[in-house]
């Protein structure tokens, strides 16, 4: 069996990249991924040389990438008649793109002068954490989606690493602690099956019994904020027309009045909440002025326009507005960092002319400023921010005088039923530990939710259903960490400290 996967080694790197997505949320079969790793590393081990080992790397990120990403397709599904036919087209480049990514970390493991597994393994590691992910993050714009430290979010205790390591820092110490039960697979004796299980088991238990300590024992608070989420789940559909609209702000209105708003200081709608743009559409405005809270505000996506000079054109935003009992847009933010072929597309002036009815259904969204924060009158500062900016590790907030409370307006209605929008909640998570800030996130459609500043969700509404769910945010729950004051200095950090630690091991048993 070890024969037939070394002599078709790319199919056996292809299947194994799948098999990782099963520790993915929202399944967390957290033994896959290091069963998976050990496997895959022997699988480098046999390879002769460095160009067999790049094509098990680029066929492992291809199966890990395109079975992870499987549901951006589903985008393409819901006017299927006209774009359906695009979806198997969408994984093969999801996979073939990203595959790339993971290349390095595979042809470390075949470097000449790394002389024993430890040091393979701890390069293997590092360079997972620089390639597969952090370059990941930036690389075109950057697509951080799924790092493998998300499959700690099954329990509140382990992930609380992320708070010095950072996401993609503890993610190169995983893929390096995952390749551990390798040596007994390699040899089987006493010393490598302690080897194995020392390597795998004392850092997972670090982790733990670090998370266990720093994790507060309750969620009362002397501080907080009430928020009032609004999920009407309202279907994604091809259709667009000034009827729907009409009716999608109807359904908010109606949805946010079902209880009394009596001590609610914020009410907290979702992404594109409004289709209209309530800093001139007055008569709109009066409808949801109606559900602004009392000497408290209503926080709402909103499609916003800004006038050219000419005065008839106009730059189209995907903004957040904070709206007071008065009717009065009092501070806006537009998102910053746009989808690429989803709110812009890249390179669309040279683009051929036979795509041109496809680029033409993606509106072209102006970019508003970066780090922004809102102060309401009465209340703590928030950080705003919408969907997939909750992505990006270390971009999310200043590093100065960061807010205690953040509010993230998302839209998940485009990927239905699948692991998408419970892969968007753990990325919020994530920003909520790394950080050590809360988070408000609030969905038209996917999964509402209050977080902690340690990542725990505390109120939720589930996957697409329907409903109000109200909440206080632990204010003074929120708190610096070591990741949130050094970043990715922390990454290089920790990668460069695993690579000179393999690089000793390496001279150590060099000659025997």
């Amino acid at each position: 069996m070890i024969e037939a996967a070394i002599k078709y080694h790319k199919t056996s790197a292809l299947i194994l990249g799948l098999l990782l997505c099963a520790a993915l949320p929202p399944y967390f079969y957290f033994w896959m991924a290091p069963l998976v790793f050990s496997l895959y590393y022997v699988l480098l081990l046999k390879q002769n040389g460095l160009k067999t080992a790049a094509a098990c790397g680029y066929w492992f990120g291809f199966g890990f990438f395109a079975g992870g990403f499987y549901w951006i397709g589903n985008a393409l599904l819901i006017d299927w008649q006209h774009t359906g036919w695009l979806y198997p087209i969408t994984l093969f480049l999801n996979g073939a793109f990203f595959g790339m990514f993971t290349v390095l970390p595979a042809m470390a493991v075949k470097c000449k002068f790394l002389r024993s597994d430890i040091s393979k393994m701890l390069f293997f590691g590092a360079m997972w954490g620089i390639s597969a992910e952090w370059v990941r993050s930036w690389f075109c714009t950057g697509f951080p989606w799924n790092p493998l430290s998300s499959i700690l979010l099954f329990d509140d205790k382990l992930p609380q690493g992320l708070a010095i390591f950072g996401t993609y820092g503890l993610s190169a110490i995983l893929a390096c602690v995952f390749c551990f039960p390798a040596m007994f697979l390699l040899k089987q004796n006493k010393k490598n099956l302690l080897l194995s299980f020392g390597g795998l088991v004392l850092p997972l238990f670090a982790l733990y019994a670090y998370g266990k300590n720093v994790l507060p024992t309750n969620f009362e608070s002397a501080e907080n904020v009430s928020v009032r989420l609004v999920q009407p789940s309202i279907e994604q559909t091809a259709e667009h027309s000034f009827e729907r609209a009409e009716n999608e702000l109807k359904q908010h209105i109606e949805l946010t009045k079902e209880q009394s708003l009596s001590g609610i200081n914020f009410v907290v709608w979702g992404e594109t909440a409004s289709p209209f743009d309530l800093t001139y559409e007055r008569g709109y405005m009066r409808q949801v002025a109606e559900v602004v809270p009392e000497n408290g505000y209503l926080v709402s996506g909103m499609l916003r326009r800004e006038f050219l000079p000419s005065g008839y054109d106009y730059k189209l935003y995907n903004s957040l507005a904070l709206i007071n009992s008065a009717g009065q847009v009092v501070e806006l933010y537009s998102k910053n960092h746009l989808v690429p072929f989803g709110e812009y597309i890249p390179f669309r002036s040279v683009l051929p002319d036979f795509v041109h009815p496809l680029t033409n259904m993606v509106a072209e969204f102006g970019r508003g400023v970066k780090y922004q924060t809102i102060i309401p009158d009465g209340f703590a500062e928030f950080a705003p921010l919408i969907c997939y900016e909750i992505i990006f590790s270390d971009n999310v907030v200043r590093k100065e005088n960061k807010p205690k409370w953040m509010i993230l307006l998302t839209y998940d209605g485009w990927y239905g039923i699948s692991s998408g929008p419970y892969q968007h909640l753990a990325a919020a998570q994530m920003r909520a530990i790394e950080e050590g800030i809360n988070i408000v996130r609030s969905a038209n459609s996917g999964i509402s939710a209050v977080i902690s500043a340690y990542g725990q969700v505390m109120t939720q509404i589930p996957l697409n259903e329907r409903g109000i769910a109200d909440a206080k945010v632990p204010l003074s729950m929120a708190h610096g960490t070591l990741f949130g004051k050094f970043g990715h200095w922390i990454l290089l950090l920790t990668s460069g400290g695993m690579m000179l630690l393999g690089f000793i091991f390496s001279v150590i048993t060099r000659g025997k």
